[in-house]
């Protein structure tokens, strides 16, 4: 399996984003489509917030689906909370795709992000759409303008382009997903898409997504909110004309797709509204794997440990306290800790460390905090960042 930073898409894929006039500055990119030429095996993980958008609802309805064509997606507008007028506007942006396409509405898939409650200025969709179909292409550029029209407060476009090296033969993923903030597992304001040329079952597209999921996109974290709109949608169109002939090449893509969902999902990270340092927790020797998730999802959306790394400040006291509150450690004893390799507490004692050196080493802006318990073999590990002045003031001036 080869990595390279150039942008392509899978056999059969197009791509094209356009401005609609939904966002508030006209000339920003708003209407995003990915079509294949033939049709593809689909899968999807959605958010699990019960409150959830209109496009949410229409999409999760139509998968798993071995016919889905295309995904469209509107960024500015959520479509959430629209009752409906919102579910109809949904399946009419659908709709409007399929009869450009030559495709039954059933085999679009339908995403929307940004502001919630606000109806959708659906004509604006319907008068986009042949244009949004007229400018479809291949190129990179054509990936590039499709990751900028799915973006809301993002700052960059984020894609990943991987090509996988199978027995069979070579396949290609391109990912690209959108988020920003509001962003918590299970998923948050994230919406991704994935494509791929491979050849896959129904049944193999529902097993290798949410395995992905869960190790890349479920374990980023910002703020703590679950979005009503969050959706990680698979396409695998087979163009490439090669299959996942046995476990061996189940394991190898499967592999590559996490890896592809992970890069994405730290892109989201990175990217975060205002951030100035990304972060990993790592847990172990938890007694279970959920307990070591419950710790690491705890100490990373702490305000108090967020904030004390925002200020470069090596406060392992708030660490170890957040790992106190999940009923998942018995007692401080049971306790280690490292800071970007530091140990800096050891089985339940403060371990003497120059405070001035693993400050300068915060102030890098990458930070790994090492959490080590003595109870068995749960491990997990979790991305997220601090929170700056600069994070309150985005979020406070959203819809004003």
């Amino acid at each position: 399996m080869s990595k390279t930073p150039s942008l392509f898409l899978p056999n059969g894929f197009t791509t094209a984003g356009i401005s609609c006039g939904i966002k508030s500055r006209a000339s920003a990119r708003d209407l995003a489509l990915f079509h294949s030429s033939a049709p593809c095996v689909a899968a999807g993980v959605f958010t699990t917030n019960a409150v959830c958008g209109a496009p949410v609802q229409v999409s999760r309805s139509r998968l798993p689906s071995d016919q889905v064509r295309a995904v469209i997606i509107n960024a500015g507008n959520a479509n959430a909370c629209t009752g409906d007028e919102g579910l109809e506007n949904a399946r009419t942006m659908t709709a409007a795709l399929a009869e450009q396409i030559g495709c039954a509405p059933e085999a679009v898939l339908v995403c929307s992000t940004g502001v919630i409650g606000v109806p959708l200025p659906i004509e604006k969709v319907q008068a986009g759409i042949p244009k949004l179909v007229a400018e479809q292409g291949d190129s990179s550029v054509h990936v590039q303008q499709v990751a900028e029209a799915m973006m809301t407060t993002d700052t960059h476009p984020k894609i990943v382009s991987r090509r996988v090296d199978l027995e069979t033969g070579s396949v290609t993923i391109t990912g690209v997903c959108k988020g920003a903030a509001m962003i918590a597992p299970n998923m948050a304001t994230m919406l991704a898409v994935i494509m791929t040329d491979v050849e896959l079952t129904e049944a193999q597209a529902e097993e290798l997504l949410p395995t992905a999921v869960n190790s890349s996109f479920n374990c980023i974290s910002v703020e703590g909110h679950t979005s009503t709109s969050d959706s990680v949608l698979l396409m695998a169109n087979g163009k490439a004309d090669v299959r996942l002939a046995d476990r061996g090449d189940v394991a190898q893509f499967q592999a590559a797709l996490s890896a592809v969902c992970a890069e994405l999902a730290q892109k989201i990270v990175r990217d975060a509204e205002g951030a100035e340092h990304f972060i990993t927790v790592d847990v172990e020797g938890a007694r279970s794997y959920e307990d070591a998730e419950k710790i690491a999802r705890t100490v990373a959306d702490d305000v108090l440990v967020k904030t004390a790394i925002t200020g470069n400040d090596p406060n392992w006291g708030r660490i170890v306290s957040a790992c106190g509150r999940t009923g998942c450690v018995d007692s401080e004893a049971d306790v280690s800790l490292a800071i970007n390799n530091q140990a800096v507490f050891k089985q339940g004692k403060p371990v003497d460390f120059n405070e001035t050196t693993v400050s300068n080493a915060m102030k890098t802006g990458e930070v790994v905090i090492d959490i080590t318990l003595k109870y068995g073999g749960g491990r997990w590990r979790i991305w997220t960042c601090d929170l700056t002045t600069e994070y309150v003031r985005l979020n406070s001036e959203y819809t004003t």
